[in-house]
């Protein structure tokens, strides 16, 4: 097989693989995994910058081609047919009647073909596996990465299978069945179903999309960072809300603007805000631990509702490295924003999603956000994937006799 236009680079010890292969972790770093803790040896997709900055003369003609200098494919012909990304960055200038200091985007992934950000990451391993020739792809999945892999796999005639927690919500289980995938709901936590899914690539050689175990997840998450650089009229936000389980959608934004960075792009990175639910804080209240502790998830964003999160290593470093900033909210702070959110932008988001708007009333409510600043709330759901989590915050009002007396007592 000819050499990759990328090499794979161990965030642990540094080695680098050569891509024309397919590898998941470091086999040296992952050799001796300890139960109950992050992987370790996650790899990261590392372009020669030099070449693409020599044969580019910006930002501009690097979209001209698709990003595919910047992409693990030898054509973005291999992509699916679908609408997957280029999603609305919305504007948002006051709420509650008073208007913000700053400004404030809101950048919905909800309108990608299955309704969350998990499609970047689906469309690029599927295309991956087109064009290497890869048969069935397989993924755990708490129901977004599945309902997602399973519909775009839909697109490309390509086999998918999805093992989930059987307490995933029943609309991301029904999206699965109706794609037509193989779904394998499994009486366990979202870490055994990912576990199995390990086993099943080991013993029938099936190509495995999991977060952060496969690196091209990462790498199509990254889109949303050109994107974002680009609707804002190729500038840097100041900071960006994202809601984190395992920890690859943060990774992916930071990668995406890293890229732009190694480039000459950009000058400066924009301070990404990590955001978990006091309920699965694993990722956040580890970053400072010498020894990773559980704490078992039960928050009711089930997209990030994560005991182990297997990006946790990379994710560090990045907001190590970047002076990321971290915070906890509650599950009734996250529903409540759900609230807000759709009754003063029409935006209708899952919890997780809306775990990143609680982050930033947070912030805005402590006066934490700059006057004149740019900042984005990244929407990674739509709130159908899961009505039944704000059904506690809602009430329908019992049906009435077409009368205009009831009209009117029902309206004043």
């Amino acid at each position: 097989m000819a050499k990759a236009k990328f090499i794979y680079r161990c965030t642990g010890c540094g080695r680098e693989y050569d891509a024309a292969e397919t590898v998941y972790l470091c086999p040296s770093c992952s050799e001796a995994p300890v139960p109950g803790t992050p992987p370790q040896g996650v790899l990261k997709t590392i372009y020669d910058y030099k070449a693409i900055r020599e044969a580019h003369s910006g930002f501009d003609a690097l979209k001209a081609k698709g990003f595919i200098d910047l992409l693990p494919l030898e054509s973005t012909g291999s992509m699916p047919k679908l609408k997957v990304g280029n999603t609305p960055l919305y504007q948002v200038s006051e709420m509650n009647g008073k208007e913000f200091p700053f400004r404030l985007y809101l950048k919905d992934d909800s309108q990608n073909p299955t309704w969350s950000f998990k499609d970047r990451a689906s469309a690029l391993v599927s295309a991956y596996a087109w064009e290497r020739e890869l048969g069935t792809i397989i993924t755990a999945s708490t129901g977004n990465a599945g309902s997602s892999l399973a519909g775009i796999c839909a697109s490309q005639r390509q086999r998918a299978v999805i093992v989930v927690p059987d307490t995933a919500p029943l609309a991301k289980l029904t999206q699965i069945v109706m794609y037509g995938a193989t779904i394998v709901p499994v009486k366990g936590t979202y870490d055994e179903a990912f576990d199995l899914s390990v086993k099943a690539t080991e013993a029938f050689g099936w190509y495995n999309r999991n977060t952060a175990f496969n690196p091209l997840t990462i790498e199509g998450k990254k889109t949303a960072s050109f994107e974002l650089f680009e609707q804002l009229g190729n500038r840097v936000p100041d900071r960006i809300f994202i809601p984190a389980g395992d920890g690859v959608i943060l990774a992916g934004i930071y990668k995406g603007f890293e890229d732009l960075l190694h480039l000459g792009i950009i000058e400066n990175m924009p301070v990404i805000v990590v955001i978990q639910s006091e309920k699965s804080d694993n990722l956040v209240r580890n970053l400072s631990g010498k020894v990773f502790s559980i704490v078992p998830s039960t928050t009711v964003a089930d997209s990030i509702s994560v005991d182990i999160p297997r990006n946790f290593h990379l994710a560090r470093q990045f907001i190590t490295e970047y002076n990321g900033e971290t915070l906890i909210v509650s599950d009734d702070a996250i529903l409540s924003a759900s609230m807000a959110l759709a009754r003063n932008t029409g935006l209708f988001a899952e919890p997780a999603a809306a775990a990143a708007f609680a982050g930033f009333l947070t912030y805005h409510l402590d006066g934490r956000i700059a006057a004149g600043s740019s900042n984005v709330v990244l929407l990674t759901g739509g709130g159908l994937k899961d009505p039944a989590a704000v059904s506690s915050r809602i009430s329908m009002p019992m049906s009435v006799y077409p009368t205009i007396d009831n009209l009117e007592r029902l309206t004043q």
